[in-house]
């Protein structure tokens, strides 16, 4: 038997009339629209009880959320006759006035109850704050019962079972219980995240809670992470040491306000999964975040770290387009190029403030380098073998000590000017500088610190002179895309400021005439076609900025104070104090820290004193 062609259709379907679909299944393609995985379900859900004002808001999942979520909460409610309008589609209590353009909450579509009900079990009960008595109704596979009287307190309860029962083939490309689950857990975190004032709980499988939240609302002790409700909330959720180690972040620009915390350089992550953006109390996954962020620390950190940044910004609804996806996780704004110029600006001020701290999980780091059980709870109650402790602490015949400061080893720092940093009291192994504060000791790596130090000279001399240009003997012509060509000869200007000169040269091309100095052997055709898809996606010629630093960084490296060279006294106080005026200099142009701070109670702990 001859085989059908794979490209032959099975129906001609130019032969069969036009026809509307039936409800249930204009609903069931909705919700693969809006209900992509359980996740999605239960971020509808938990939008729509922030929205109804609740203070307190608990899920519950079974089976990562496939055959049960339940999502209690304390808003509002609703009566019977609204009911029956939330299980239909296009019906919603949030766009007061019809404009689409002022869009003030967070679920406003109408189709995320409808949708889930065309795909499960849906069974909801709610009960206005001022009623005696509460309503329910059903929805399975998109069949709607009418509301029948129940009990029930203040507020509502929607429970989904069974999960695309409706629709069995999306069950296929379900993931793991527990991968379904943490991605369920991880939207009620981000929205956890944008509303601290609220309460949330996640309750798992065996009544296993996951997530427990209070309400961050009033201060707790003045000047600890407890005085900032959003602090508190994102200590709860990323960690202490986020906390204790990122800056705030403050700034304004055309009616946008930015706000928020970011991660000192030395706290990193290898992958950019703890980077948040909330835009008008609505978390979103945008890839403007991700590129302002790598902008804004492209020479503090390697590129293949990433920090931590909890970003939030608020602006005119206006200029704000939130209905670009039916999940509504994706946004656009009018001017990205705005938003991000407010995020990278604001990032990059706040690092400079930042000065020369590093985080204090450097120095956990190292104290952990001193147990000699790495996994002990505690610590032993007696003073530690040589044996066990690094050896640049002990092999003091490796050490060099500068001659006017050996009597001053067993010393007070009281005889010196308190500095951030202290004062230099000896080299180790000459690559390390030991300085000793009123409360500790400070070990720094000279080498990783005088890098940042010419590294932040150069940027401010460049950023005074310019960029030095070659004239390129043999001016380079690269074809391009029409319209990416257009883009870059426009933008000619701006690139002229970072030693690119170019024109255009017909239709579909370009002519550089000039490169920059600091990049010799430039392949330029290319860093052309790099600017060109660089400036079509982010407005921004990241790629130029970007290798202009890269080359600035290796002179910094390799003009700087090298491991091993020899350094008098005043060399390494000089060094301490310029350390101490240098933006940044708590980490190298690659990320690692330049310094190690051990409190004085850390080191007496070591030794049995504490």
């Amino acid at each position: 038997m001859k085989r059908r062609a794979a490209t032959r259709p099975d129906v001609n379907f130019a032969a069969m009339p036009i026809r509307q679909l039936p409800p249930v299944l204009v609903n069931r393609i909705a919700a693969g629209e809006v209900i992509e995985r359980p996740a999605a379900a239960v971020k509808e859900l938990v939008e729509n009880a922030i929205d109804a004002g609740a203070e307190r808001i608990e899920v519950t999942l079974r089976d990562g959320g496939q055959s049960l979520i339940a999502v209690a909460d304390n808003g509002a409610g609703m009566t019977a006759a609204e009911l029956s309008l939330a299980v239909e589609r296009h019906c919603t209590s949030k766009l007061p006035d019809d404009n689409l353009l002022e869009i003030a909450a967070l679920g406003f579509r109408g189709e995320a109850l409808p949708s889930i009900g065309a795909v499960s079990r849906l069974r909801i009960v709610s009960r206005p704050l001022a009623a005696d008595s509460a309503w329910e109704i059903r929805v399975e596979g998109g069949v709607k019962h009418l509301p029948v009287p129940a009990a029930h307190p203040p507020g509502t309860r929607v429970e989904v079972r069974d999960l695309f029962f409706a629709t069995p083939a999306r069950l296929k490309f379900m993931k793991t219980v527990r991968s379904e689950r943490d991605q369920a857990v991880d939207a009620v975190k981000r929205l956890a995240m944008a509303y601290p004032g609220i309460a949330f709980t996640v309750i798992g499988d065996e009544d296993r809670v996951l997530l427990r939240l209070a309400a961050e609302t009033a201060p707790l002790v003045p000047g600890d992470i407890g005085d900032d409700p959003r602090r508190a909330r994102l200590a709860a959720l990323l960690g202490r040491d986020f906390a204790e180690n990122s800056v705030g972040i403050e700034a304004e620009r055309h009616g946008f306000r930015l706000s928020g915390r970011i991660g000192l350089p030395t706290l990193n992550r290898g992958l950019p999964r703890d980077q948040y953006l909330v835009v008008n109390g609505r978390p979103v996954r945008d890839r403007l975040l991700v590129g302002a962020v790598r902008a804004a620390y492209q020479d503090v950190l390697a590129r293949d770290r990433h920090p931590i940044v909890a970003l939030f910004v608020d602006g005119p609804p206006a200029e704000i387009d939130v209905n670009v996806h039916p999940a509504k996780a994706e946004i656009r704004f009018r001017d990205a190029a705005l938003i991000r110029g407010l995020i990278v600006g604001a990032l990059r001020h706040a690092l400079d403030a930042a000065g020369h701290r590093a985080s204090t999980t450097v120095a956990s780091a190292a104290l952990a380098a001193f147990r000699s059980d790495a996994g002990a709870a505690t610590m032993p109650r007696f003073p530690l073998p040589p044996a066990t402790m690094p050896r640049a602490l002990y092999e003091t015949g490796n050490a060099f000590l500068a001659p006017d400061s050996v009597a001053d080893i067993a010393g007070s720092p009281a005889d010196d000017a308190e500095t951030p940093l202290g004062n230099a009291r000896a080299q180790l192994h000459g690559t390390y500088i030991l300085a000793e504060t009123s409360s500790g000791i400070v070990l720094v790596d000279q080498h990783a610190a005088h890098e940042r130090i010419v590294h932040e000279r150069m940027k401010e001399a460049l950023a005074a002179r310019g960029v030095t240009r070659q004239v390129l003997l043999l001016p380079e012509v690269v074809e391009l895309d029409p319209a990416l060509a257009v883009r870059l000869v426009a933008r000619s200007r701006e690139l002229a400021e970072f030693g690119l000169v170019l024109e255009g040269f017909g239709a579909g091309a370009i002519v550089v005439r000039e490169v920059p100095a600091l990049l010799p052997g430039l392949e330029v055709a290319a860093l052309v076609r790099d600017l060109a898809e660089e400036l079509a996606e982010w407005d921004e010629a990241l790629s130029l900025k970007e290798r202009i630093d890269s080359v600035c960084g290796t002179l910094a490296c390799h003009t700087s104070v090298r491991a091993g060279n020899r350094l008098s006294q005043a060399e390494m106080d000089a060094l301490l104090r310029q350390m101490e005026a240098t933006p940044n200099s708590g980490q190298c142009n690659h990320g690692r820290p330049t310094y190690v701070t051990l409190a004085l109670a850390d080191i007496e702990r070591l030794f049995g004193r504490r």
